[in-house]
């Protein structure tokens, strides 16, 4: 008998086999940053042409800060820390159905904050028009076989991707298919600050979280004044890094928030 419920959507049908109780060890981290500088400067930028948001700033920005802690930049492969070939970002989108979809950033540390804009512009519309990367095409062919069998399906990828550390090609899937990161800006569909999930799947370091900007009172020169205020969140695999690793990036993201110029100087 065919499903007809609504709700049993390719991507809650898939999620309901990839998650469990939570059993891992994460850590979760959250900052307020005054980005209120940061705002004029991406204004400027528009007018001029360059359409960038502050997604693509903080791909940049976050890309950039890993070239700078290298344990950021790591996976878990047979039991073993290894450390990723290149610096590679997975951007959530909304899809126009209504659902998260993403797409993947190459070599995002290599991109100037110009560079970025046309890039991920040019990735969205590929997954616009069908032509979604591997791991998302993967879910629809997931949310296809019935239950019970999509769960024996799906652990046996993961065992032999992400514990293994096999990959298959015809499935475009390995043990680091996601890259380095994961970046969603869910302060764009209105929510202020999230605790993002460590997908079992994803063996990724860490994801990080843009939440929603608001204006609050702030201490600027011993002075309170309004300024625009940004909430990051951050959910780290405690497997490879600790609550210093976050600190650090979360340092190193304020020092380009200060200075966005910084991130249109392009990087061998």
């Amino acid at each position: 008998m065919k499903e007809n419920n609504p709700l049993n959507t390719s991507w809650r049908k898939t999620a309901s086999t990839i998650y469990k109780k939570p059993v891992d060890s994460k850590i979760f981290g959250s900052v307020e940053i005054d980005i209120t500088d940061l705002e004029k400067y991406i204004a400027d930028k528009r007018k001029s042409g360059v359409k960038i948001t502050l997604t693509h700033f903080f791909l940049v920005a976050t890309a950039r800060a890993i070239k700078e802690i290298p344990e950021l930049n790591t996976y878990v492969k047979r039991g073993n820390i290894y450390s990723q070939e290149a610096i590679n970002a997975t951007v959530s989108i909304l899809l126009q159905s209504g659902e998260m979809g993403s797409v993947k950033m190459l070599n995002a540390d290599k991109l100037t904050l110009t560079e970025s804009a046309v890039k991920l512009r040019e990735e969205i519309q590929k997954t616009y028009n069908g032509d979604e990367n591997a791991t998302m095409q993967m879910k629809e062919k997931l949310a296809a076989i019935p239950w019970p069998l999509r769960g024996w399906v799906y652990q046996s990828i993961k065992y032999i991707t992400t514990t293994l550390g096999i990959s298959i090609p015809p499935l475009g899937l390995s043990a680091n298919n996601f890259g380095s990161f994961i970046l969603s800006n869910i302060g764009s569909i209105g929510l202020d600050i999230g605790y993002p999930a460590l997908m079992p799947s994803a063996n990724i370091a860490f994801v990080l979280i843009l939440g929603g900007v608001s204006k609050k009172p702030w201490v600027v020169n011993d002075e309170i004044v309004p300024r625009s205020i940004l909430m990051l969140g951050a959910a780290l695999d405690h497997r490879v890094i600790d609550a210093s690793h976050g600190g650090k990036l979360f340092k190193l993201l304020k020092r380009f928030v200060n200075n966005p110029e910084l991130l249109e100087l392009p990087i061998s």
